[in-house]
């Protein structure tokens, strides 16, 4: 059994890192090589996709906060238009995503070139979602404790992310209701995960994250 280190801090920078189980890591970079090769045809199709209906560049890259509060760069496949500017967050309604990212969102086809990051080790399988750094240094500083475990390419919060970003449309404040209402409740989600996060049980979370890809498939309105 895992425990969870809650310490507050003020600065993400201070933050200590509280590195994953061997165990753990074996099965990050067994299950991220096994399918980056597997899948290898799949994100490539994908990347043309990407470039034949939303031009380039085809993978979005972003700075998100990793273990111990570090930096790393995401990759996912670019689902929204480069041309608008816009909050931190993504709600379900988003006009800033196109039509072709909005079905690889629903089936959560966009993350799949975050199996890099896992075979690096700037994710791991399960864990909290990597957050982009200007929300991050907002976290309340009792929530700031997450900051100091690897994020997860899926989690309990990743779940629930249609129904996240369904409570987002028509915020006037979307990145402030963010931070003070569904962050705690992430934070809370992640908690209870890190307490008992061992390898069966990010072999769950994975069998819980297929289903919930599959579920969308019949989801006429693309919410869990």
């Amino acid at each position: 059994m895992s425990t969870v280190d809650r310490t507050p801090e003020h600065a993400l920078g201070t933050l200590g890192a509280v590195p994953i189980a061997p165990a753990r890591r074996v099965l990050d970079v067994t299950v991220a090589l096994v399918l980056l090769i597997a899948l290898a045809p799949v994100l490539a199709l994908l990347g043309a996709v990407v470039a034949v209906t939303s031009g380039r560049p085809v993978l979005f890259r972003q700075r998100r906060v990793g273990e111990g509060g570090g930096e790393f760069v995401l990759y996912k496949f670019r689902s929204m238009r480069t041309d608008c500017a816009g909050p931190g967050v993504t709600g379900g309604d988003d006009a800033r995503v196109t039509r072709t990212g909005r079905l690889l969102r629903r089936l959560s086809l966009d993350e799949l070139p975050q199996l890099w990051n896992v075979l690096r080790g700037d994710m791991t399988l399960v864990g909290p979602r990597p957050e982009v750094p200007h929300l991050a240094e907002r976290y309340p500083p009792e929530h700031r404790w997450v900051f100091r475990h690897r994020p997860g390419l899926t989690g309990p919060c990743q779940l629930r992310s249609r129904e996240y970003a369904a409570a987002l449309d028509g915020r006037p404040d979307p990145e402030q209701y963010y931070l003070t209402v569904l962050v705690p409740r992430r934070v809370a989600l992640d908690a209870e995960f890190l307490a008992h996060a061992t390898a069966a049980s990010v072999v769950r979370f994975t069998a819980r994250t297929l289903w919930y890809v599959l579920s969308a498939l019949w989801d006429r309105g693309g919410r869990s």
